[in-house]
C-alpha cells in the first residue's frame, strides 16, 4: 500500500534542508573568514527561493515549500527574529551611552546620518531609474528614508559575536563601539516608526506609546521584585503582549518587540545567560527566519538590474558609513587607522537590516526587488567585515605596542 506523504513529514524534510545545507556548506568549504555561518545560511535561503530553485526546479520547491509548509515555517520565523530583535534591546545599556553622552552623540550621529543621506541618495536613483522598486502601498518618501536607513543600520547582535571573534567585545574599544551601535538601533526603530505611521489609525498608534509608557513602568517595577528565573518568563509574556500591541496599532509586531527589551535593564540577568540564548536562538531557529527571508526574494525586473541595484546600496552603505566615522574621527581626535576600523564594524549588516527590510515589504512600502537588493547589500557588507577589520586590527594594535616603547 502507497503511504501518501504528509504535510508533517513535508515540513521535516524542509527543516532538514534548512540545518543541513548552510552548515555543509560552511563546514566542507571553510568559509568563516569571509562568510560566517550566518551569512551562509541566508545565503541559503536566497539559493532555496523562488528566484533560483522556484526557477531552475519548480516542481520539486512547490512540493517542499507548499502553502501549508510555508505557513509553519513562518510561524516559527517570527517568534525567532521577535527573540533576538528583543535580546538586541535587553543588550542596550544606556546608562553606560550617558556618562560618554558627547563623544557617543557625536559618533553614533555621523555613523547614522552620513550613510542615510547617501542611502536616501541611492533610492533617489532607483526611484529615477525604474518604477517597480517601489511598493504597491508605498509613498515615495518613505521609500526614500526606508531605503537611507537600510545603508544605515548596523546590525548590533552580529556586531557582538564578530566582536567576541576577533577578542575586542570586553575591551574599552569593543565596548565603544557597542555605544555607537546602541545609540543607532534606538534611531533604526524610531525612524521606523515614523515610516509606519498611518494616519488612519493615528489614534491606535498614539493609545498604543501612551499605553506602553504606563505598561512599562508597571513591568518593571514588578521585575525588580521577582527572582532571575521569573524574569525570564515575564519577560517573554511581556514580548508577546508588546508585539501584539504595536502590530494592532499599526507599528509592526517588531517595533513592540524591540520597546520591550529596550525597557528591561541588563544586569537583571546574568549576562552569560543572555549570551548563551543569543547563541542558542541562532543555532536553533533563526535558520528558518533566514530561509522565510529567501523565499520572499524576486527577480521579476531582471537579474542584472537586482545585483545593480545591490552594488549602489553596497557602496552608498560602507562609504557613507566610512565617510561618517571618518569625520567623527577627525573631531574627536582618534588615529586615522581607528576610524577606519570602527567604520567598518559599524557597516556590518545581516540581520537587523534585514529585519528592517522585511517589516517595509510587509507594509508594501518596497517591492520584493528591492528587498532582494537589499537582502543582496546585506550579505555582502557583512562577507566585506573580517576581512577588512582584521589587518586594521593587527596595525592598529602595532601603532600602540611602537607608540608605548
Amino acid at each position: 500500500m502507497t503511504h501518501a506523504i504528509t504535510t508533517t513529514e513535508v515540513f521535516l524534510i524542509a527543516l532538514a534542508l534548512i540545518f543541513a545545507l548552510p552548515w555543509l556548506i560552511w563546514r566542507l568549504g571553510r568559509t568563516e573568514y569571509y562568510a560566517p555561518l550566518v551569512v551562509v545560511q541566508i545565503l541559503t535561503g536566497i539559493l532555496l527561493g523562488p528566484g533560483v530553485l522556484g526557477e531552475i526546479y519548480p516542481d520539486y520547491y512547490n512540493f517542499v515549500f507548499s502553502p501549508q509548509v510555508v505557513q509553519s515555517l513562518n510561524g516559527i520565523a517570527w517568534w525567532a527574529v521577535m527573540l533576538f530583535v528583543w535580546i538586541a534591546g535587553i543588550e542596550l545599556d544606556l546608562h553606560e551611552v550617558w556618562r560618554n553622552r558627547r563623544e557617543t552623540t557625536i559618533a553614533a550621529s555621523l555613523a547614522l546620518g552620513t550613510p542615510l543621506l547617501t542611502g536616501c541618495l541611492a533610492a533617489l536613483v532607483m526611484l529615477a531609474w525604474h518604477d517597480n522598486w517601489l511598493g504597491s502601498q508605498g509613498e515615495n518618501w518613505q521609500f526614500v528614508v526606508g531605503i537611507g536607513m537600510a545603508c544605515s543600520v548596523t546590525a548590533l547582535p552580529i556586531l557582538i559575536l564578530f566582536m567576541e571573534r576577533i577578542e575586542i567585545l570586553r575591551k574599552p574599544l569593543g565596548q565603544r563601539v557597542l555605544r555607537y551601535a546602541s545609540m543607532d538601533d534606538i534611531a533604526i526603530w524610531c525612524v521606523l516608526a515614523l515610516i509606519m505611521l498611518d494616519w488612519t489609525r493615528v489614534g491606535r498608534q498614539t493609545g498604543f506609546l501612551i499605553g506602553f509608557g504606563l505598561a512599562a513602568w508597571t513591568f518593571r517595577t514588578l521585575m525588580r521584585r521577582l527572582s532571575e528565573t521569573d524574569r525570564w518568563y515575564v519577560g517573554l509574556i511581556w514580548l508577546a503582549l508588546c508585539g501584539f500591541a504595536a502590530d494592532w496599532a499599526g507599528l509592526h509586531f517588531m517595533v513592540g518587540a524591540f520597546l520591550s527589551g529596550a525597557v528591561i535593564d541588563g544586569h537583571w540577568f546574568n549576562r552569560e545567560r543572555v549570551d548563551l540564548l543569543r547563541h542558542h536562538v541562532l543555532l536553533v531557529v533563526m535558520p528558518v527566519f533566514f530561509l522565510s527571508t529567501g523565499l520572499r526574494t524576486h527577480w521579476d525586473i531582471g537579474g542584472g538590474s537586482v545585483v545593480l541595484a545591490a552594488g549602489l546600496l553596497l557602496v552608498a552603505s560602507v562609504g557613507g558609513k566610512l565617510l561618517g566615522t571618518g569625520i567623527a574621527g577627525r573631531l574627536l581626535n582618534w588615529p586615522r587607522q581607528e576610524s577606519r576600523l570602527i567604520g567598518w564594524l559599524l557597516q556590518t549588516k545581516a540581520l537587523i537590516m534585514i529585519i528592517f527590510a522585511s517589516i517595509l515589504l510587509d507594509k508594501a512600502i518596497i517591492s520584493a526587488e528591492t528587498f532582494t537588493a537589499l537582502l543582496l547589500m546585506a550579505v555582502m557588507s557583512t562577507m566585506l567585515t573580517i576581512p577588512k577589520v582584521t589587518p586594521l586590527l593587527a596595525n592598529l594594535s602595532l601603532q600602540r605596542q611602537q607608540g608605548e616603547r
